[in-house]
């Protein structure tokens, strides 16, 4: 069985071979930190999912690296601060900073994402046995907090401005737009996020997250599935009210924090979607032994295993012990 048909045998729970897929991310600060381990995490348990190139005809307004110190610029022209070498920085000034978002114009919609070479994608996906996942990766919620700051879009979300209601709709389109594009590739998944979960309970009251929020991914779910391909989520913190929603829309595999939110209170979802990882970075990775690596891995296994149901992904970033990464991925190909 080629790695991708191993990914596909376990989103349709019909994996009998007992080999879990498996895929480490990486951040720019591990990579230059621990470069050995990493090499030796690949050589030894290789990923079976991997992204496509996103190489573009069109340049983006984008401006220096996020992961450097100093100021960069995104795509939509917010403008990030970052301190911390190696990880993403934040945003500190408002990109709209009037009330009734008047100032709106000042947001850059990207539309040179659309340029990406859709033949260098195809090329790609022909030359690899292992499952592939799309170039692009939509991310509502969070670009809004780009564009006004968190606490300024709490306010805003508890009564809309027409101007602001009228740029989402505008964002939304164009993301459609995009995922629909790289859904008419070879790639085997599409793939969106938002990061939804404080420590312990949603970031917003799950009614006006379903109202807002859920339409939209509604959308990103149904165009993966008008085109054969299988849709990927990623959504950190505590998010258990709305996981049951993700698998309602029809999104395979989740990529969520299961050890914040709790390995049991996960059971009843077994057999219903993907737990695509991950292991703890808050704790188990930074300072947990081999053996709390050893039963974190097999209580994930025993409670949501279902001959599918999990993939084998880790984290490795800022705090996580390298020794603690690979003893996952041991644990993962021993079983």
């Amino acid at each position: 069985m080629t790695p991708r048909e191993l990914v596909y045998a376990t989103l349709e729970f019909e994996n009998k071979t007992h080999r879990v897929p498996r895929q480490m991310w990486t951040l720019p600060y591990s990579e230059w930190k621990y470069p050995d381990m990493i090499d030796r995490i690949h050589r030894e348990f290789p990923d079976d999912i991997i992204g496509a190139p996103a190489v573009l005809r069109e340049k983006t307004i984008e401006e220096g690296d996020p992961y450097r110190h100093g100021v960069s610029r995104d795509a939509w022209g917010c403008k990030v601060t970052n301190i911390h070498e190696g990880i993403i920085g934040e945003v500190l000034t408002p990109l709209v900073e009037d009330e009734e978002w008047e100032d709106v114009d000042k947001i850059h919609i990207p539309r040179e994402w659309l340029s990406f070479d859709r033949d260098e994608v195809n090329a790609f996906c022909r030359s690899t046995d292992r499952f592939v996942t799309s170039g692009c990766c939509p991310r509502p919620f969070e670009q809004l907090q780009f564009i006004r700051k968190t606490e300024n879009l709490y306010m805003d979300l508890t009564d809309i401005p027409e101007l602001m209601g009228t740029f989402m709709k505008d964002m939304h389109a164009f993301y459609c737009e995009l995922l629909e594009e790289w859904a008419k590739t070879e790639v085997d998944a599409i793939t969106f996020m938002d990061d939804w979960g404080s420590q312990s309970s949603l970031l917003i009251n799950p009614s006006l997250w379903r109202q807002i929020f859920k339409p939209m991914y509604k959308d990103y779910a149904e165009i993966g599935k008008k085109y054969n391909k299988k849709v990927f989520m990623h959504s950190d913190g505590y998010i258990l009210d709305i996981l049951p929603d993700f698998a309602e829309i029809g999104v395979d595999a989740v990529n969520s924090q299961i050890f914040c939110i709790g390995i049991d209170k996960l059971a009843p979802l077994a057999g219903k979607i993907t737990f695509w990882g991950e292991m703890d970075r808050q704790h188990l990775l930074v300072e947990g032994t081999a053996g709390d690596i050893q039963a974190a891995v097999s209580k994930v296994r025993e409670t949501l295993w279902k001959q599918g149901g999990c993939i084998a992904q880790c984290e490795f970033g800022p705090g996580a012990a390298p020794q603690n990464v690979y003893e996952v991925f041991k644990n993962w190909a021993e079983w």
